[in-house]
């Protein structure tokens, strides 16, 4: 049996108009008064009749650094451009308020509230060299119950991808440098957040399995240090340039000595979080592999905790005395990642391109906005 459009010569009201319009733009055929028998494009309707797929992208820790990278990234892009907002598109951003990801009936609750057809997970419990140092089996048993729950829910509830947020620190302590994807699991990682790397290891390990006896699209990202806007100043538990920042403010304030603990000369690759949210939108939007990705500047960028906090005390106009005690533990001296496969992906022919800021030049925004809203941001600080 032939299949064809048929012709009739009588309007069908405003669905046929529709549909025969509609069939003209695919086609390329002029306007058909038409209705369809079967055929081998009826498939293509739905299509036509119908927007594009809503997407609904829930991202936890929606309120912390990067949390508020992505908001600031998705909001402020053209729409509909690479790193934008699209139409078919809604984005939330929950944070702990909403729900304690470490127990799994609120994770179940906010999944099934939300709907989420993707999830950038980012949640964690986290904290600088010292608080690694102290609370290893804290940091490795909530954050392995949070990524277990968000994992489980996404599961349970047919989300489309889930990009976990790992560490640098999942690698292992001793290993051949430059760091690449293919070598988290060669070896123990750092003593000194070793509860924290291996429950992040495990979502590696997580996601292949998921893959592997389910077929879900869970994968995850590898940044390194990350510094910017919104970033936590608490000195009890703040990462390295969140906290000489802090520190610094408080000695130009109270004007006592800018005391910068360790050596200053591990050296580190830092990126800055708007580029990282971009990172993880292009992720979530053209990366589709279960092997988790690097996100970083390259290996010849490394700046050494003296740079930073000498480019901390130039963006603060620092003028007093500055020094560093030398009896403070280091961490690692250096743990430099590569970011080739990243570059290899990311920028393509006709897409918009991706560019690193400039590391003085962000840091820079970073004090202006640490000076500009000490009042709100989070200090620590009684106030």
């Amino acid at each position: 049996m032939s299949h064809r459009l048929r012709m009739r010569g009588r309007r069908l009201g405003p669905w046929g108009e529709y549909v025969n319009h509609a069939y003209a733009r695919v086609l390329s055929l002029p306007p058909l008064i038409a209705i369809l028998s079967p055929h081998p494009f009826r498939h293509l309707i739905p299509l036509i009749l119908s927007p594009s797929p809503m997407s609904v992208i829930l991202v936890t820790g929606g309120s912390g650094l990067v949390g508020q990278a992505i908001k600031h990234i998705i909001s402020t892009s053209p729409p509909n451009s690479r790193f934008g907002k699209k139409d078919n598109e809604t984005w939330i951003f929950i944070n702990s308020s909403e729900g304690d990801l470490r127990n799994p009936e609120d994770t179940k609750r906010l999944f099934e509230k939300y709907k989420p057809t993707h999830v950038i997970h980012l949640a964690a419990m986290v904290g600088g060299l010292f608080r690694n140092m102290k609370y290893k089996l804290t940091f490795f048993r909530e954050n392995t119950l949070i990524n277990d729950n968000v994992l489980w829910s996404a599961y349970q509830n047919n989300t489309k991808k889930v990009i976990s947020c790992l560490s640098t620190c999942v690698f292992p302590d001793k290993v051949e440098y430059p760091l690449d994807e293919t070598k988290i699991h060669l070896g123990l990682p750092h003593e000194s957040n070793f509860g924290y790397a291996h429950s992040k290891r495990m979502v590696d390990i997580q996601n292949h399995a998921y893959k592997e006896e389910f077929g879900c699209n869970f994968t995850s990202a590898i940044p390194t240090n990350v510094f910017g806007e919104y970033d936590n100043y608490d000195l009890e538990d703040a990462h390295v340039i969140p906290a000489l920042i802090h520190k610094c403010y408080l000695a130009k304030k109270n004007n006592t000595p800018f005391i910068v603990g360790g050596s200053g000369t591990p050296l580190r690759q830092f990126i800055y979080s708007r580029d990282l949210a971009k990172l993880f939108i292009w992720q979530l939007r053209e990366y589709e592999d279960v092997e988790p990705v690097i996100l970083s500047v390259g290996e010849d960028e490394e700046v050494s905790i003296k740079q930073v906090a000498d480019a901390i005390v130039e963006a603060m106009d620092f003028k007093g005395s500055y020094e560093f005690d030398t009896s403070r533990a280091d961490g690692q001296f250096r743990k430099p990642a590569s970011n080739k496969k990243l570059l290899s992906l990311i920028n393509k022919p006709g897409e918009e391109e991706f560019r690193f800021t400039l590391f003085k030049e962000a840091l820079q925004v970073s004090v202006q906005w640490f000076l500009e809203n000490y009042d709100t941001a989070r200090t620590g600080v009684r106030k």
